[in-house]
């Protein structure tokens, strides 16, 4: 009976070990077990119910009438499936703890770009938007600066030589608004002068042209032109509105630009005659670990402006003298007055000087021949192609650096966002912008080299003082005892 009564004991212990090792398994939250492993065969029975062992691998003792006992698995310390996560979801295997660990790492950093890039936009927007309420200030400001670094070497140069700081200013900046008077004067000068025969040539082009029209290879008749020359007038006569709108504009565009030419000549003067005290106290508004690194980027910055207004002046002058040449050479009316607008539109690098040099095509279309035109068209692409090629690289080269898409690029935003005054003042911005990049990039990665080689001699030093500590403790120990 006592045989018996053991048994039935063992089989209960057995029952109770597997439903307990069934629910350790089911909780668990660890790697599947391997279904292909080999099964221990069972084993004779036992006297007496071994106990469970404490340790991580739990055992059990076969029992007769059964046919074998589970393989052992080790505990796992997971928590089990029942445990829920920071946004109250239960934990299994295979499921993140967060949502975020389930976002593919290429889509995290993609995510995190986009919303810096959109930010960067939202606020390079609200700056141009502010620019563009305040573009009469800041086109009076930007014409200041580039007329500045245009004559602020000369001023350098007298107070170098003892002539008093505001003398020198007052002086360079009444030159240079002479020079601008009379390169204006000498413009309506020639104009006016030689506008009478100019219009005497329109005039009789228009003829050679209705003759043409009649007589060529459209075959019009005279009733045909008259009709057309009817609609016209017409067109204009039903579009006067527009057109007195237009001249009211062109009124209201006239002040705005006298305005900003009266405010970037105050804005010339205290800049020539005190920019050095107007940076100071422009530095002065910076964060205090900001100072530092613009200190040092504003001299660069101003010396890539003035070396590129220096270049720019120079490029232009050669443009204009050589196709103002071609332009005589060829007969064409006026080419004096031409050349001078040539001049101007070429501070619009590459593309400025071909863009005025149509104004020389069609007035050699009129008052010549399509060959003339045609010839004067040559000139100017010939003339473009040295700038581009040459001048450009070798005079501005070195201010701008900038590759020549990029500056295509620039005029044709800048003059998408301020006109021709944006495309003006957008290669010299680009420029200075990527000189001012290009030093701040540097002084960082200085700085960098700097705490590298720092760290370096500071964990030398402390290897240094180690090994000092340890000879002087082992110089300072007693000599082992000699045995007797």
């Amino acid at each position: 009976m006592a045989a018996i009564g053991a048994a039935a004991v063992v089989r209960v212990a057995a029952g109770i070990e597997r439903r307990r090792r069934a629910a350790i398994a089911a909780e668990a939250d660890e790697a599947p077990v391997d279904l292909l492993a080999p099964v221990p065969a069972p084993a004779p029975l036992a006297a007496a119910v071994p106990a469970v062992a404490a340790g991580p691998v739990v055992t059990a003792t076969p029992v007769a009438g059964t046919d074998h006992v589970p393989a052992p698995r080790r505990a796992s310390s997971a928590p089990p499936a029942s445990t829920h996560g920071a946004f109250g979801r239960e934990l299994h295997p295979g499921r993140p703890a967060t949502p975020v660990e389930a976002v593919p790492w290429g889509l995290r950093v993609a995510a995190e770009s986009t919303w810096r890039l959109l930010l960067l936009g939202a606020a390079l927007y609200v700056l141009f938007r502010v620019v563009d309420m305040l573009r009469l200030v800041a086109f009076a400001v930007l014409a200041s600066l580039l007329i500045s670094a245009l004559l602020e070497p000369t001023v350098s140069w007298l107070r170098r030589h003892g002539v008093p700081r505001s003398l020198a200013a007052a002086g360079t900046f009444m030159s240079g608004l002479a020079g601008i008077g009379l390169v204006g004067w000498f413009v309506v000068w020639q104009v006016t002068t030689n506008l009478p025969s100019v219009t005497n040539r329109v005039q009789d082009g228009v003829y050679q042209l209705r003759d043409w029209l009649v007589t060529g290879p459209l075959h019009l008749t005279q009733q045909q032109i008259t009709d057309f020359a009817k609609q016209i007038t017409t067109a204009i006569n039903a579009n006067s509105e527009q057109i007195t709108s237009a001249s009211i504009t062109g009124a209201q565009i006239a002040v705005e630009v006298l305005t900003t030419m009266l405010l970037a000549f105050f804005t010339t003067f205290f800049l020539l005659y005190d920019g050095a005290r107007i940076w100071n106290w422009a530095l002065r508004g910076l964060p205090r670990h900001s100072r530092y690194a613009m200190a040092g980027a504003g001299p660069k910055a101003w010396a890539t402006l003035t070396a590129y207004v220096r270049g720019t002046v120079c490029v232009a002058f050669i443009d204009a003298v050589c196709i103002g040449i071609g332009i005589q050479l060829l007969g064409v009316p006026m080419a004096l007055p031409l050349a001078v607008i040539i001049f101007l539109g070429a501070f619009v690098p590459l593309v400025g000087a071909l863009v005025t040099g149509t104004i020389a095509v069609l007035i050699a279309l009129v008052t010549k021949d399509p060959f003339t035109a045609l010839m004067v068209l040559v000139v100017l692409i010939a003339v473009q192609q040295i700038e581009g090629h040459i001048l450009q690289p070798l005079i501005l080269g070195r201010a701008v650096r900038v590759h020549p898409l990029g500056v295509v690029l620039g005029v044709a935003a800048g003059s998408i966002v301020g006109g021709i005054g944006g495309a003006i003042v957008a290669v010299p911005l680009i420029a200075v912008t990527n000189t001012v990049v290009t030093h701040l990039r540097r002084r960082n990665e200085a700085g960098q080299e700097v705490f590298v080689a720092l760290e370096a001699a500071r964990e030398a030093a402390e290897r240094t003082a180690s090994a000092s500590a340890a000879t002087a403790t082992a110089a300072a120990a007693p000599p082992p005892a000699s045995a007797d």
